[in-house]
């Protein structure tokens, strides 16, 4: 373990943590980030139910992908298999965050995948966000935040999590990826602002249809394609 690349990362999930708090994302100790270190495969993740006031670097609780607490007393976060369920399954992801934002899981609660309305959407996800099967009676009786790590990658079976970095799952909320922790926020951040902007256009225009594939395109591609354009070279654009 490189103590160095370690306490960064401990810093990294904990300024990552308190930007949910800041984006209004989070309601009391709801939601968590979490990072992963590659090389070791070291995750460091919110403690569980710890409020947001008491945070600190050191406090980012230290586990592996084995669910093997490294370090520290406190807990990790109760989502912690869920997140390293999804770090072994997503290999280019390297922060994952789960809130439970109001729009985002209103979306999730009404068992609905979010569509592509506009392109505020499309500049992010490629597509919808889709939604999850509800949880079946045999799994919420098995090890549950495995078995939700379990709907959201057989969802991923017909998607890809880096054009779609996000998801609802039914019943319960939005988990989202990315990069780093700070990308993930970022997803959970506008993931949450299209929930809103797709229920008023909804209550302006029902039955309102998703947005043409050939502007969706556009706009998705035009930063994250292969020939993307948009923002300056080198530097990270959102």
């Amino acid at each position: 373990m490189n103590r160095t690349t370690i306490r960064r990362l401990q810093e990294q999930v904990y300024q990552a943590n308190l930007e949910l708090k800041e984006y209004g994302l989070v309601t009391a100790t709801f939601g968590n980030v979490s990072g992963i270190d590659r090389a070791s495969g070291i995750v460091a993740i919110k403690p569980s139910g710890l409020p947001y006031d008491q945070l600190s670097p050191e406090k980012m609780v230290l586990v592996d992908l084995q669910y093997n607490v490294l370090e520290g007393e406190l807990k990790p976060s109760s989502d912690t298999k869920t997140h390293v369920m999804l770090y072994r399954s997503f290999e280019q992801i390297g922060g994952i965050v789960h809130t439970h934002s109001t729009y985002a899981t209103a979306w999730a609660q009404a068992l609905k995948p979010l569509p592509c309305y506009g392109t505020t959407h499309a500049d992010i996800f490629h597509g919808q966000v889709p939604c999850t099967a509800v949880m079946r009676e045999d799994q919420i009786e098995r090890d549950y935040e495995e078995e939700t790590a379990v709907q959201i990658l057989e969802t991923f079976q017909l998607y890809d999590y880096q054009q779609i970095p996000g998801v609802l799952v039914a019943s319960h909320g939005p988990f989202t990826w990315g990069q780093t922790p700070e990308k993930a926020v970022y997803h959970s951040l506008m993931l949450e602002t299209i929930a809103e902007m797709a229920i008023l256009s909804l209550n302006i225009t029902p039955g309102l249809k998703a947005i043409k594939k050939s502007l969706m395109d556009k706009h998705f591609l035009r930063k994250h394609g292969r020939n993307a354009y948009y923002g300056q070279p080198g530097k990270e654009n959102r």
